[in-house]
């Protein structure tokens, strides 16, 4: 998988309903993988960020299906609870694992997205899931720093991916290190200077873009996994 495809074309998304949830598609021809990409709290899977990293991800040949959280289609600021959310995680990757019978599957997504699929997986196994990748996981609401929102990873045995800023107020360093200590099957990708959203200031960025960066954590994660 390239890093640098960045003149690859793309084929169009497509508007499906998944598991009952609105939800889209950008597949590329060659992809073997499909990332089932939950969104975060406050933005949905059209979000610039859900945008960039599915298109990029495409043209790494890695197949995304953005969904979206029941709250967010129907406009609510705030989010349904826990369990609501966890449900509908698990509706989507199940029908995902049948309909998309030909790709491997991995699922996650962006913070909240990411924290409800891997609740959801950590109560019962999510079929033909291969592993879980989290951009941005939320150990704790910012400002307020606690690590039991990571509690139930360690339940889970698969292979996990975890892409973090440097500068994000909702993993404090030291008690992502110590998450870290506890999940022998994940990885820590750490973007520099990055926040909670995978973003670095214009002024402050290299050569690379750190949505780049991510997905080109995601893209060799993926690598490993097929090898």
């Amino acid at each position: 998988m390239s890093t640098d495809a960045e003149d690859r074309a793309l084929p169009e998304a497509q508007d499906l309903t998944v598991g009952g949830c609105a939800a889209l598609l950008l597949l590329p021809e060659q992809a073997r993988w499909l990332y089932v990409f939950g969104h975060g709290a406050g933005a949905g899977m059209r979000h610039s960020f859900m945008q960039a990293m599915a298109e990029r991800l495409a043209r790494r040949e890695i197949a995304t299906l953005r969904w979206e959280l029941g709250y967010m289609t129907a406009g609510k600021k705030r989010p349904d609870p826990g369990p609501v959310c966890e449900r509908q995680a698990r509706a989507v990757c199940v029908e995902a694992a049948e309909r998309f019978a030909s790709l491997q599957l991995v699922a996650g997504g962006k913070s909240m997205g990411g924290r409800m699929t891997s609740q959801a997986h950590a109560i019962e196994p999510l079929p033909r899931v291969r592993g879980l990748a989290f951009l941005g996981f939320p150990l704790h609401p910012a400002g307020e720093p606690a690590a039991k929102r990571a509690d139930h990873l360690t339940r889970i045995e698969l292979p996990m991916l975890m892409v973090q800023g440097s500068r994000d107020k909702l993993a404090e360093p030291e008690l992502l290190a110590q998450t870290m200590a506890r999940l022998p099957t994940a990885q820590l990708v750490v973007i520099e200077g990055a926040d909670h959203g995978l973003d670095i200031p214009p002024t402050r960025r290299g050569d690379r873009h750190p949505y780049d960066q991510a997905a080109g954590a995601i893209a060799d994660w993926l690598a490993h996994l097929d090898s």
